[in-house]
Order: structure tokens, then C-alpha cells, then sequence
């Protein structure tokens, strides 16, 4: 079917030949049919040429988010618009069954960001899982050219949507190469930057610990707390980053991102040694996490127990801190006591290690919110 004939006059300065998925024109108001299989409606005919020019069929006189099922009580069909699996099966599926996997991510990736320029969320979010699902298939192997447009596609997604809680986890989960670990720490630093623009500080904080960014996390802490914290709080902030950075074994993080937020922070005065006894904490530990010297860590922790306390999650950062870079061995936090709470601590520690070949290095079983 010609374009011309199939949509009667609608959209002709668009030249060549379409398919046309619709067969009933109304005055701003269409009916598709898939075949006799389904019927979707639109509501607005407003829109459409660039679509048509970039996907190569008239997909709607509308935009897609305005279709609907045509179920007697007009909710919202679970499955993706008609339109994307017509264009899924007649141009995607034929890269993929050609094994052509680079070209088929090519179109979807474009074809999203077409659909995010003319805000199109829905349509866009669901060709950017078939990209995630594509690069999955395949078993591609992580790229930085990759990641960045795995991070295009998370900043133009409405920060609000399902989707894009669906879409992060299952993008991390792919970067992470099937290692088992959080996800690759450049997706990781492209995220933060992202929730960071958005004023997001608390999700851009979590990313920002499991990149290798520690000056880009000390800049985003430094506007968090100048903006929504307290100036009794300002070295809170970074004394947080730090010990988490800390618990997940990134020293290098911990050190550039204490040494760029007590330099930029407009409330902290030259340092050190500081006017806050927690900043000269946070100082005194990291000099001793380069020693590795037991004694020093224990009198620290002891002397700075004040401070300490104004955070109960303190001491836990600090017992896995001693945990890690100190020898100092892991608590036993079963509720029973005496021989058969150590009995219980054995049998779940021998089945821990069974269960997963993961030392207690790689992982923290610490909360990093």
C-alpha cells in the first residue's frame, strides 16, 4: 500500500513509499488494524512526519503513547504497541536473524532517541530495553562507546518512570560482565553525573561510591550540603563517602574525595589539622589505613569515640574498615551464646563459602545508601 493511498492525503510532503498500519482516516482520529487482530485508536493527528521519515512506515497520524487497546473497559494492553512489534519483526528481527547485532542495536538505539526527542517516553523506554536485551543476547563485551549510550538513553528518561528503575538495574547488570559485582564504574560515574544534574544527590551519591570519580563525588557533595544540609553537618557529608569508600576497599577514592571537599567546602576553614574533630579523624584514619598498623586504629577509634557517635552507622563502617585494612577479625553477632552460638557461626560461615567462592574482601555486607 502506497503512502497517498493508505493515508489519504495526510502527511504527502513526506515522499515515498510506506506501509501504512492504519485503514480508516476520521477527521484527526484513526483505527488501526493489525491484521483483523486488533484494533487501536488514537486521538490526536497531530505530529508523525519525522517518525515516518526515520522508521521508514507511517506509524500513526498520533503519537504511539496515545494508543489504546481496544478492551471494552479501554485499559491499557500489558504488551508493547502493535506498531513496535510490527517494526521489531520487520526490521530489527531481520538484522538479528542475519547476526547483523551492531546494526539492530544501531536502529533501536536511534529510533529511542528519536522518540525522547519528541518526547515520546513510553515508546522510547521500550526500544531502549530491546537495546539492553540485544547486548545481552549477544554476549557483547563492555565498551566505553557502549556505556555512554547506555547513559544517553538514562538521562532522557523521565527521571519518575518504571522504566527506568527496570532499565538502570538491568543496564548495571550487563556492564557488570556477569562478575557478580555492582556494575562497571564508568556506567557507574555516568549515572552519578546524571542524578547529579538532576539534583538527585542521595541516588547520584550511591553511584558516585561504586565509580572511581572521588573528585566528582567530592564536587556533588560539596552542593549537597551547601544546599540541603545544615552547617553543623558539613563534615558529616564527607565523612560518610569516606568510610564507605572505605568499607568497599577504593583507598584512593576515600583520599581524593576528603582532600577536594575540605579544600572546596566554603564552611570548612585550611586544613589540617581542622577546627572539626571528625574532619581530623577522617584525616588521622586515612594515614593509618596506609600504615596498617592495629594499635594506631584501635587509640583512634577510642579518641574520637565522641565524634563517632553523633552517627550510629559509624562503628559499623569502622568495624569493617578494621576488618579490612587492619586484620582485625569479623564480630560474632549470633544471638546465642557460649558453644553453640561459635557452632552456629561455623556452619553459616562453611555454608557461605560454599554457597559462593566470593572472599569477605570483595563484598561488604554493609548498606552503602
Amino acid at each position: 500500500m502506497s503512502f497517498a493511498s493508505g493515508c489519504q492525503g495526510q502527511f504527502q510532503h513526506v515522499k515515498g513509499p510506506f506501509r501504512c498500519l492504519h485503514s480508516v482516516w476520521c477527521k484527526g482520529q484513526a483505527t488501526w488494524t493489525d491484521w483483523g487482530l486488533h484494533s487501536v485508536h488514537c486521538d490526536s493527528a497531530e505530529g508523525g512526519e519525522a517518525v515516518v521519515e526515520e522508521l521508514g512506515f507511517v506509524l500513526c497520524p498520533a503519537w504511539p503513547n496515545t494508543w489504546r487497546t481496544g478492551h471494552m473497559d479501554g485499559s491499557r494492553s500489558a504488551q508493547r504497541p502493535l506498531w513496535l512489534n510490527m517494526w521489531r519483526t520487520g526490521h530489527v528481527d531481520r538484522y538479528m536473524s542475519q547476526s547483523k547485532h551492531a546494526e539492530a542495536r544501531e536502529l533501536m538505539y536511534s529510533g529511542a532517541l528519536l522518540f525522547f526527542s519528541h518526547g515520546q517516553q513510553n515508546s522510547a523506554a521500550d526500544l531502549s530495553m530491546l537495546v539492553l536485551e540485544s547486548l545481552e543476547k549477544a554476549e557483547v563485551d563492555v565498551a566505553d562507546e557502549l556505556l555512554e549510550n547506555l547513559a544517553k538513553v538514562f538521562s532522557l528518561m523521565d527521571p519518575n518512570s518504571p522504566e527506568r528503575v527496570a532499565f538502570v538495574s538491568r543496564a548495571l547488570k550487563w556492564s557488570s560482565g556477569g562478575s557478580g559485582k555492582l556494575g562497571h564504574p564508568r556506567l557507574h560515574q555516568l549515572l552519578a553525573l546524571t542524578l547529579w544534574k538532576e539534583q538527585n544527590y542521595c541516588e547520584s551519591r550511591y553511584h558516585f561510591l561504586h565509580s572511581t570519580d572521588g573528585e566528582g563525588c567530592a564536587n556533588m557533595l560539596v552542593e549537597y550540603s551547601t544546599a540541603r544540609g545544615f552547617r553543623s553537618e558539613v563534615d558529616m557529608f564527607v565523612a560518610q563517602a569516606v568510610l564507605q569508600f572505605l568499607c568497599l576497599k577504593n583507598k584512593n577514592s576515600a583520599l581524593v574525595v576528603f582532600t577536594t571537599y575540605t579544600q572546596k567546602h566554603p564552611s570548612i576553614e585550611d586544613g589540617p589539622p581542622f577546627v572539626q574533630p571528625l574532619l581530623n579523624f577522617i584525616w588521622f584514619l586515612l594515614l593509618a589505613v596506609d600504615g596498617g598498623k592495629l594499635a594506631v586504629f584501635t587509640v583512634l577509634c577510642e579518641q574520637y569515640q565522641p565524634s563517632l557517635r553523633r552517627d550510629p552507622m559509624y562503628n559499623e563502617y569502622l568495624d569493617r574498615i578494621g576488618q579490612l585494612f587492619f586484620g582485625v577479625p569479623p564480630k560474632q553477632t549470633s544471638s546465642y551464646g557460649g558453644l553453640l552460638g561459635n557452632l552456629l557461626s561455623s556452619l553459616m560461615g562453611s555454608s557461605e563459602q560454599e554457597e559462593g567462592e566470593e572472599s569477605q574482601d570483595d563484598s561488604s555486607p554493609i548498606e552503602l545508601d
